[in-house]
């Protein structure tokens, strides 16, 4: 009689087990996702490309629409709850006064108005992604039939009496994509110049050295304001967006040069990449097939580190002038109304995209330091 065969249940390995078995890229996640900090960074992060993908949605109105009756109207406060009734979200009325000794425009509460805010509300004509054409908005008052909107600024309005909200939304657009297109040259340049200095060597890598030597020895902002003057002033504004993106990536990729260069120098005499020459493989093929990939993790958590130094460029270079210029809307541009003391006193929430600017650059930086501390998951962590 053949002896029967009972089949073993499969068992599932132990999380200390998984440990030995997963691959690189999982460790690194299981690492990042320890990381806090970095993990609530990264949802700020997100959160700022989500309004960056949809500003023209998320606006309540038209970024560019000036009223010369609603200048400096301060941030108008959301209120939830009347007395400890909860209600739905709404705003008071405002009431313009004219001050008899300054002559100036002051804006009040009007208490017994109130507007209820609604979601998802018809407004100004837009088209999103640039061909979709639409009318519809993320929030706004009660649909009103006279020739104005409803004044509704949670974030005031500017020296033209244009809706702060709207362009800080407008503005997180240019000033986020920016980062990202200066990041994908500053990865071509350095990966490509850093990986053929590396691998290559001898009078190669002794031009590029002397290059990157060169570049970095100028002064950071003198030859950004001679680049940037050098931009003609009847540009579109696309073009000056890209020539701006080009002016801040000639200095950002030298320090990935070197860093790669760096890895490079170590990694040449592999076994791998001696194969790679024997079999006749090309040097550009070597370094984006074989050698990049292997330290990925590490290129991408550099990359990541150097989108605020990015952004705060652009942001330096629009607020002095030099960079984007109106109608043009980033953080820069709109930090340009704060340049006077008068204005800054007289509404100080001008500085709000200044706000911004520091909100993203320090998630960013968290969210960079987390994803190269998990860049190398078989590093011991201390404490």
């Amino acid at each position: 009689m053949a002896a029967q065969t009972e089949s073993l249940p499969i068992q599932r390995p132990s999380e200390d087990e998984q440990v030995f078995i997963a691959s690189q890229w999982k460790l690194i996640w299981w690492r990042f996702i320890r990381h806090r900090v970095a993990m609530a960074s990264t949802v700020v992060v997100l959160l700022f490309y989500f309004v960056a993908l949809f500003p023209e949605f998320l606006a309540i109105h038209d970024p560019r629409q000036e009223f010369a009756t609603r200048t400096f109207i301060p941030p108008q406060g959301i209120h939830f709850f009347d007395g400890f009734t909860p209600q739905m979200p709404y705003v008071y009325g405002l009431k313009g006064e004219r001050n008899p000794e300054t002559l100036g425009m002051e804006w009040v509460t009007d208490e017994e108005t109130r507007h209820t805010i609604n979601y998802f509300v018809r407004g100004h004509e837009y088209k999103l992604f640039g061909f979709i054409e639409t009318n519809w908005h993320f929030m706004g008052l009660n649909v009103d039939t006279s020739t104005e909107p409803q004044p509704f600024y949670p974030l005031g309005t500017d020296r033209m009496g244009r809706d702060m909200f709207s362009r800080m939304m407008y503005g997180t657009r240019v000033s986020m994509s920016i980062g990202l297109v200066g990041v994908a040259l500053n990865i071509f340049l350095g990966s490509m110049l850093g990986g053929l200095s590396g691998l290559r060597g001898g009078l190669t890598d002794a031009i590029i050295q002397r290059i990157i030597e060169f570049v970095r020895a100028i002064p950071t902002i003198p030859l950004w304001l001679a680049l940037s003057a050098a931009v003609p002033r009847d540009w579109s504004i696309i073009r000056v967006y890209f020539a701006i993106t080009i002016i801040i990536s000639l200095i950002e990729w030298t320090r990935l040069a070197r860093e790669v260069r760096g890895r490079f120098l170590a990694m040449r005499e592999e076994d791998f990449v001696l194969a790679a020459r024997l079999y006749g493989t090309n040097e550009i093929r070597i370094v984006f097939r074989h050698m990049l990939p292997s330290f990925l993790s590490h290129i991408i958590a550099a990359t990541t580190l150097a989108i605020p130094g990015i952004i705060i460029a652009e942001t330096s270079l629009s607020f002095l002038g030099l960079g984007l210029r109106e109608p043009a809307i980033s953080w820069g541009v709109l930090l340009q109304e704060a340049q006077t003391l008068q204005a800054v006193a007289e509404a100080s929430w001008l500085l709000l995209p200044g706000v911004f600017v520091l909100i993203a650059v320090m998630a960013l930086n968290f969210m960079g330091d987390g994803l190269r501390d998990a860049a190398d998951p078989y590093a011991i962590r201390e404490g």
